[in-house]
């Protein structure tokens, strides 16, 4: 197995300017195994294994989506009880959701169980959850090259101190600008960002910019690049799930230690992942996304950058 991602699958509920839908697939898991198993196949690697849980009333057609996209589905559990749920709108810029309610269901006590055959990945990749599920990913795994991160303000807020002890375990850490400042008590970005390097001993920090990018930095290296420019934003729900799958991918299909060249090339593929997700509710993008159509628009991309 090259990539092993563990977070949330879930139903969403979403209301933007451009719609509304309910009860559409969603999660970090989903989001990101998606955009890797998509990766995956184009880079010609082989499976990605999820870990989740799911509920009683989680439909064999939604499994089957993921399945069907090639990524191995054996390390989501059913438990009994409904699944996990989540409900949001988003407004004007859509930079940011309004979260309307959270149902944790199933969700609450969950307890990530790694498969034995999913226990030496290429990469080990933990979507947001509590630190202590993290740590506990981490413990169960062995990658071969890379382990990474995600986060959010929440786990920062109510457990920082678990949050900067698993973040020293991992590799790579993304999280975003807000995120990088409230961990460093700093405005400043750059500041910021140095600040959370020397606190974690992590080798690359990924920090995502929304609309504005991403910023990386890498040993003594920093790489910045604008987000991928799209006009048609009709849910940015997942994005983040869709950049950090996509990046675990690249990341994957390379050997030794990480170099700027090929994190760059990493970023820049996730940058034009997450720009596909936005533009449908839920994971239509992604589950329709071409290789043509990907591959034009990093050439699109790329032009732009000069």
């Amino acid at each position: 197995m090259d990539v092993l991602l563990v977070g949330s699958i879930a139903y969403d509920s979403v209301t933007s300017p451009a719609g509304q839908v309910e009860r559409t697939l969603g999660g970090s898991a989903t989001y990101g195994g998606l955009a890797s198993s998509f990766h995956a196949k184009r880079l010609g690697l082989g499976q990605v294994g999820l870990v989740g849980v799911v509920g009683e009333d989680f439909a064999d057609e939604d499994r089957l989506v993921l399945a069907h996209h090639g990524t191995d589905v054996s390390g989501i559990e059913t438990a009994p009880g409904e699944t996990f749920r989540w409900e949001g709108a988003y407004q004007g810029s859509m930079a940011e959701a309004e979260t309307h309610a959270t149902h944790l269901n199933v969700f609450e006590h969950f307890q990530p169980k790694v498969p034995e055959h999913a226990r030496t990945p290429k990469v080990t990749f933990c979507a947001n959850l509590h630190p202590a599920l993290q740590a506990s990913v981490l413990d169960q795994t062995t990658p071969q090259r890379l382990s990474m991160l995600d986060s959010m303000n929440l786990w920062i807020d109510i457990a920082r101190e678990p949050l900067l002890e698993v973040m020293q375990r991992v590799d790579l850490i993304i999280i975003n600008d807000g995120e990088v400042r409230m961990l460093a008590g700093d405005e400043n970005l750059i500041r910021a960002a140095h600040a959370v390097r020397l606190m974690t001993s992590a080798s690359t920090l990924v920090v995502k910019r929304g609309e504005h990018g991403v910023l990386a930095f890498h040993g003594e290296e920093i790489i910045a690049l604008p987000a991928f420019p799209t006009a048609d934003v009709r849910d940015p729900t997942g994005c983040g799930d869709t950049f950090a799958g996509t990046l675990a991918a690249y990341i994957a299909a390379g050997e030794g230690p990480l170099d700027r060249n090929e994190l760059r090339a990493a970023l820049v593929a996730a940058t034009v992942s997450a720009s596909f997700t936005l533009q449908s509710f839920g994971v239509e993008a992604l589950k329709s996304m071409s290789a043509d159509a990907f591959d034009l628009r990093i050439t699109q991309f790329e032009s732009m950058l000069g």
